[in-house]
């Protein structure tokens, strides 16, 4: 069974879930608005259904309201942050307008950021850069439980890892509003794609899982609870080793580099999620390229879309574009499963805020 929410009112009811876990009303909202924006653009892997995981985080210690994020490295265009367990959606901000702030100065910034729990859609950072006519790039490792196999291994040994690349195309504030927002799992599909999946009975396609015994498998409920010989199946990296290399390129950037750490042990039933993360942000101005490179972003995307579409697809589809499709379609209403409904008002509950979730 599905529902379909509007998104102003579960925002609310996700604000008011936080605030009685004892976060303040700023930062709840900060939170809740992010989540719907995942549901908004299409990632409810992303969305609201991460909450409840954030509650119990809360209740684990490890996710800190009102943590905020502290510097050990500030020099010239280096930042290196610590976000000390705050809320990602939170700390991620404050981490990135710090950036921001050095690439008004420097021309670029190079910022590691540690212990933030997580950081939800990485894509909403690079949408943040790209509206300003910046590039940024992200390498994120996850310390939560390993739940993706490197290439022709048998178990998982890391998170899902995602990199993301923003690109504006043309003069800022373009009428076309389009801007190249790479961002993806390095698994073949993202972790909560698969909970999704598991929580409406679905099967996931071939090639996405294998199962405790490292069997491929099409089963997706492997990466979501323990199985028959209480350990996890694992999500496989997309491109065979050309995914899994990239997957580990983020797991040292985004935890070694970070200071935040790499996963070194065995699965366990902790619902904290932290993330690392290393961005880059350019300032194309600052390369002395500002007349050559807006104009030629946007005539080899204009190229790109003359291309014909291949038999019975819709053509080209720029990276972002989805999102901003999904954002069009979404905005009076959304649906959400069953499962996650019930983990949602089982939230209120422990939080002894009864009255949210009713339809």
């Amino acid at each position: 069974m599905m529902h379909t929410i509007h998104p102003k009112q579960l925002e609310t009811d996700i604000t008011q879930l936080f605030v009685h876990a004892g976060v303040s009303s700023v930062e709840a909202q900060t939170v809740a608005s992010n989540l719907v924006l995942s549901n908004l653009s299409g990632h409810d892997s992303h969305g609201v259904g991460m909450a409840p995981r954030y509650i119990d985080a809360i209740f684990e210690q490890k996710l800190i309201p009102g943590a905020r994020v502290t510097a050990h490295i500030d020099h010239g265009s280096l930042l290196g942050l610590n976000g000390n367990g705050g809320f990602g959606q939170v700390v991620g901000l404050e981490a990135m307008e710090k950036a921001f702030d050095r690439v008004k100065t420097e021309g670029a910034c190079i910022m590691s950021l540690s212990n933030a729990h997580h950081l939800g859609r990485i894509g909403h950072f690079a949408e943040m850069a790209v509206e300003r006519g910046w590039i940024s790039i992200h390498f994120v490792n996850v310390l939560s439980r390993p739940v993706v196999a490197a290439y022709q291994a048998g178990d998982g040994r890391f998170g899902t890892n995602p990199c993301c690349i923003g690109i504006p195309i043309g003069l800022p504030g373009n009428p076309k509003n389009e801007a190249f927002i790479l961002d993806f799992a390095t698994s073949g599909v993202a972790q909560g794609k698969m909970r999704v999946a598991h929580n409406l009975g679905k099967e996931a396609r071939e090639g996405l899982l294998i199962d405790e015994y490292g069997k491929p498998t099409t089963n997706p409920s492997v990466v979501v609870k323990a199985q028959s010989n209480g350990k996890y199946g694992a999500l496989l990296t997309f491109g065979e080793h050309k995914g899994s290399g990239l997957a580990i390129a983020c797991e040292l950037l985004g935890g070694a580099l970070s200071g935040g750490g790499t996963w070194r042990k065995e699965a366990n039933n902790a619902r904290a999620v932290m993330n690392g993360m290393l961005t880059i942000v350019i300032d194309p101005k600052a390369m002395g390229q500002e007349s050559f490179f807006y104009p030629e972003t946007q005539a080899f995307i204009d190229w790109l879309h003359e291309s014909p579409p291949s038999p019975g697809t819709p053509g080209m589809i720029l990276a972002g574009e989805p999102e901003r499709q999904a954002r069009m379609s979404r905005q009076e209403g959304f649906e959400i499963d069953e499962a996650t409904w019930n983990e949602l008002k089982a939230s209120a509950l422990k939080v002894n805020a009864q009255g949210l979730f009713n339809l």
